[in-house]
């Protein structure tokens, strides 16, 4: 095949290098804007896993790279006057110069032909190529010409920053926080060669504006940064190989991905790779990755389908199939290290203490998990629970190792639970005339002696045209009353958990099916009317329609919540939770795409909170001082024009003015035209922004599923506590079964079960040596 690579960047080099190893048949040129040998940009960064790749691919790049590469285990924060060390992360810096000089001489040795200073503007300049590679870079021509057919998605991100380096040594990869007059800068820090080292500082671009760096040029925004970051340069100066730009050589990073990677132009087949195609943010050092493993990918296909013109179509079809899942995920977690860092001034740095932040921080990208640290770190690791645990007023002896974070105790009020787990309120459409029985005596009796340190029972509704079903519980008479005594005295009796209960009202979604007969679906017969905030159908054309509230019937609500509230205080509810989300009658009130009114309730989010305010305020006067009370909020509309993260930092602050302990941070579930981002802890995002922006303390909810993600969300100070839903309906004691999973023992059981606890923790250890242990093969 005739194969022309337009950009000499690591992508273009190292799949041409590839296939002519693979063939020296192949013609192969790389085409190279600049001179031979000659490079811009400091040092890069990639994981032990791809350097692992490329030694499978071609040992001898490998082994030249390794020889001038940079390895270091080890992160470092330095922040408010500390320095904290984590190993056992693995990664690998070299020069970017360095890295193209190898491959283009590894290049030269197969035979590739590397034509230096001609600028390649499109494609179509070779039309006796099979195959043209676009891996022209961030600013890739080739995509731009035909932006039509790539469909990139390109976007800006906020921060500004400067790619800087220095002769100033540094034994780890280093994060290094200052706090300035006008906020946060950060620098991204990393050892290349024997020599030098990359020192990129990163600011938000407020910051940045307010200290007049928009209107530096290049030397005197090093110098700013010399000064900022003095007490760590040693003496050292930064510099700048963007002296060539004129104005200031503070950029923005912009994240790419394309809906589609290649195209046939009439000539030649033509497929991007490498920044052309994908961006990922540096903090995960990722770029590089990308690039090598996208040449890596698409010689493998080449190899799988056959080297040949004819096999080209089948083989760029695969590698965008195959590539994109690899991207997106990685892109993902670039994603989520970015916001971190765009956020980290004025959401973590004034509010987390120096250890939990670097917890924060070594786990932003949600691809390290509590455990995961165990295995790179043991000892770093160990250190931090012992600090939360003390934190958490637990006293941990010095020959003992502290309880992971889900197994601490929270207080609140007068409450504190024995752990950081708690049952998610779910309807079991199960109540008859709204008086919870049996199966919820069972349901949640289970539940409370399964290790969860508080139980929720499902929306227990304030009125019989409150419910969403005929199937759902309330609390308005004294039948009802006396079911949920009954309940919670059990609970009381049988277990050390607490009882929590979630009052609301159904609103426009009411008057409908069980679950299982059709969800939101109306009755048949037997409807009651709806209210709600202004007049809607949840279901357009389907769900029967609600009438917009009146003055009169709104005061008959509240007045319906405040003897709900007072029946629970009597009868010995422990935690009471107001329900303001999911499109309720009170979430109805506050998202805009439900309210529509004219009063003094509709309009502004102070005016659309007002109601469910003064629903709290009143339900706050009478629940006893010493019991906690939380409210549950849909922190995303997921629909455009809706409730945003923005608003929920905002409704959070106004729940928290009117006396509210924690927020339980849900979202959705307002309009059927939602289009959620599903995805393993999505909601904890909005717990994260709201506790640490807010100043409230929150309760994380959504896809949370194991240990790993519990102890990872509450270390990292995402959240306070976790509601877990589903996992709870599969098993009753999951938090026993997890903990047992995790190896931690020092967790008490229900004395009649006492004997499956040893069982179980032997079990999983069995199962944990037996996944650790070499495989031996039985003899045929």
């Amino acid at each position: 095949m005739k194969i022309v690579c337009i950009g000499g960047g690591p992508s273009g080099l190292y799949f041409g290098l590839l296939m002519k190893k693979q063939n020296p048949g192949h013609d192969i040129t790389v085409v190279e804007r600049n001179k031979p040998y000659d490079t811009f940009g400091w040092g890069v960064v990639f994981s032990d896993a791809t350097m692992q790749n490329m030694r499978q691919w071609d040992a001898e790049t490998a082994a030249t790279i390794e020889q001038a590469f940079n390895h270091w285990d080890d992160i470092e924060l330095r922040f408010k006057g500390r320095s904290i060390r984590s190993g056992g992360h693995g990664f690998v810096g070299i020069g970017r110069k360095k890295l193209l000089n190898i491959l283009q001489a590894r290049c030269e040795e197969l035979g590739v032909h590397l034509v230096f200073e001609q600028e390649a503007t499109s494609d179509a300049d070779f039309p006796e190529a099979d195959l043209v590679i676009a891996s022209d870079g961030i600013n890739s021509r080739v995509r731009q010409a035909h932006a039509d057919i790539f469909k990139p998605d390109i976007v800006t991100r906020p921060n500004r920053f400067i790619w800087l380096g220095t002769h100033q040594q540094f034994d780890a990869f280093n994060f290094i926080f200052e706090k300035t007059e006008h906020g946060w800068f950060q620098a991204h820090v990393y050892k290349f060669d024997e020599n030098t080292t990359t020192f990129i500082v990163e600011t938000p671009e407020e910051v940045w504006r307010a200290h007049g760096l928009d209107q530096m040029g290049v030397d005197a925004s090093v110098a700013f940064c010399e000064g900022l970051f003095k007490e760590h340069l040693g003496g050292h100066p930064l510099m700048s190989n963007a002296r060539h730009l004129r104005g200031s050589a503070w950029i923005n990073f912009q994240r790419i991905k394309c809906d589609q990677w290649s195209f046939h132009n009439g000539n030649s087949h033509v497929v991007l790779m490498g920044d052309a195609v994908h961006t990922a943010h540096f903090a995960i050092g990722s770029g590089t990755k990308l690039a090598i493993e996208d040449a890596i990918e698409l010689t493998r296909l080449f190899q799988q389908h056959g080297a040949t013109a004819q096999s080209i179509p089948a083989v760029l079809k695969d590698y965008q199939a195959s590539r994109n899942i690899d991207v997106l995920r990685l892109q993902n977690a670039a994603w989520n290290a970015m916001e971190w860092f765009e956020v980290v001034g004025h959401r973590y740095a004034d509010t987390l203490p120096p250890e939990q932040f670097m917890y924060s921080m070594l786990t932003r990208s949600q691809r390290i998990s509590h455990e995961n640290l165990r295995l790179r770190d043991a000892q770093w690791l160990g250190d931090f629970e012992r600090w939360f645990a003390e934190s958490a007023g637990v006293p941990v002896p010095a020959d003992k190792a502290a309880p992971p974070p889900m197994f601490t105790p929270y207080t609140v009020r007068g409450l504190t639970l024995k752990n950081r787990v708690v049952v998610s309120p779910m309807a079991q459409y199960s109540a008859v005339d709204g008086v919870a029985g049996d199966y919820h005596l069972m349901h949640l009796g289970a539940r409370a002696v399964g290790g969860a340190a508080m139980v929720f029972a499902e929306m227990t509704c304030v009125s019989p045209e409150g419910r969403i079903t005929p199937g759902c519980p309330g609390l308005y008479n004294a039948e009802q009353k006396a079911a949920w005594k009954r309940i919670a005295d059990w609970i009381h009796t049988h277990s050390d958990a607490k009882f929590a209960m979630q009052l609301g009202h159904a609103g426009a979604k009411g008057s409908t099916r069980l679950a299982w007969e059709g969800i939101d679906q109306p009755l048949v017969q037997g409807n009651w009317p709806l209210v709600s905030a202004s007049a809607q159908q949840y279901l357009p054309g389907v769900s029967q329609t609600a009438q917009a509230i009146t003055l009169a019937e709104m005061a008959t609500v509240l007045a319906e919540f405040v003897r709900s509230a007072q029946d629970a205080a009597e009868i010995g509810v422990d935690w009471l939770e107001l329900h303001c989300a999911h499109g309720y009658l009170l979430s109805s009130f506050i998202s805009p795409l439900t309210n529509q009114r004219t009063d003094a309730y509709g309009g502004s989010l102070e005016n659309r909170l007002r109601y469910p305010l003064e629903v709290f305020r009143a339900l706050r006067e009478v629940w006893p001082q010493e019991r906690p009370m939380s409210v549950r909020i849909s922190a995303h509309d997921w629909v455009e024009g809706g409730i945003t993260p923005d608003d929920a930092v905002l409704i959070a602050r106004a729940f928290k003015a009117a006396g509210a302990d924690l927020i339980d941070c849900s979202s959705g579930q307002v309009s059927k035209k939602e289009k959620p981002v599903y995805g393993r802890m999505f909601q904890t995002p909005f717990a994260d922004r709201v506790r640490n922006e807010a100043g409230i303390a929150t309760i994380a909810v959504g896809a949370i599923s194991e240990a790993d993600h519990v102890n990872s969300i509450i270390a990292a100070g995402r959240a306070d506590l976790c509601a877990v839903a589903r996992p709870h309906l599969a098993n009753p004691a999951w938090t026993l079964t997890e903990a047992a999973k995790i190896g931690y023992t020092a967790v008490a059981w229900p004395k009649p079960y006492v004997s499956g606890k040893t069982q179980m923790e032997s079990n999983f250890a069995r199962e944990k040596a037996q996944a650790a242990a070499p495989q031996v093969k039985e003899p045929a």
